[in-house]
């Protein structure tokens, strides 16, 4: 068997969930691991490459793609650097932090010919595909919400940089924002920001936020999300034009936290595995997440002017 050779860069609180769903995937090979820490490349240490430098594994390791898991703030410049290298690219969203900065990545990718792929896991969830594989094609949908509700503290772990507004990018905007608006768009296609209601903390973080949203087909469309909710509620629901209502709930049938992300992280790297010999724009969703982000911010600015 033919097997795809990957590297990880960065092995924060999300890598094991890429590095278990390697034993799956037969026929991909976890062939290097990087990180700046040697405390976090002791687990691997004698059975894959590891390395203290992305650019030093660049050189060395023997990789057809590579999955960028740091944090969000230099998620241009890692992936810059593996574009040029001629590798393809499966990046933890969100592609960037700066949406001009992500449309110069894509626009790189496009010109080396090399997979731009944004990590987009919740769009993979066993109960969320049920939903849209069991929508009746001659009753349309009318109206959509997304409810991305979390205590941010418990999921970041020990991965402080999410609570940095600089390092993330914002605040439950820019961190949950990208899976909850990419599920939009997995559902109803391209979709336009009509409004946004942003609650900022005292810090000025944006720990919750209502975004609303138009769909081309004309369906409306509701996000909530928030950093503060005591516990955790991720759900899509749909109203079709008949009246009929239908739900998803992410987390049903996996009652461990984050147990949901095991076969979550399988989809997403069996699909990055699919596009790698694909001609396709593999940098689409990424992009249109991030503008989304980025429309959302915009809006709360003009509102407060």
């Amino acid at each position: 068997m033919t097997q795809t050779h990957i590297g990880i860069v960065g092995l924060g609180v999300i890598s094991k969930f890429y590095v278990q769903a390697f034993g799956e995937l037969p026929s991909l090979n976890l062939a290097a691991v990087c990180d700046l820490r040697q405390e976090a490349l002791e687990p691997f240490s004698g059975k894959v490459e590891c390395y203290r430098s992305h650019q030093e594994m660049l050189e060395h390791a023997v990789l057809d793609a590579v999955v960028v898991n740091v944090p969000n703030d230099v998620h241009v410049p890692v992936c810059r650097d593996i574009i040029e290298a001629g590798l393809a690219v499966c990046v933890e969203k969100p592609l960037a932090i700066d949406l001009d900065e992500g449309r110069e990545l894509v626009e790189l990718a496009a010109r080396r010919g090399v997979p731009l792929f944004t990590s987009f896991h919740r769009r993979y969830n066993s109960n969320v595909l049920t939903l849209l594989n069991s929508l009746p094609s001659d009753q349309p949908v009318t109206s959509l919400t997304v409810r991305y509700l979390e205590q941010i503290e418990e999921h970041a772990g020990a991965d402080r940089w999410y609570l940095d507004p600089a390092r993330c990018g914002g605040g439950c905007v820019a961190d949950n924002g990208p899976n909850a608006f990419d599920l939009v768009r997995l559902f109803l296609g391209d979709v336009t920001l009509q409004d946004a209601q942003v609650l900022r903390d005292a810090d000025g973080v944006d720990r919750s936020a209502r975004v609303f949203l138009r769909a081309n087909s004309g369906a409306a469309v509701e996000v909530e999300l928030d950093w503060s909710y005591p516990g955790e509620v991720k759900d899509v629901s749909v109203e079709l034009a008949d009246g009929t209502r239908l739900r998803a709930d992410m987390l049903a049938g996996y009652p461990d936290f984050k147990e949901s992300l095991v076969h979550e992280y399988v989809g997403v790297l069996d699909h990055f595995n699919q596009i790698l010999s694909a001609t396709c724009d593999s940098s689409a969703d990424g992009l249109a997440a991030l503008e989304l982000v980025d429309a959302v911010y915009r809006r709360e600015v003009s509102v407060a002017r």
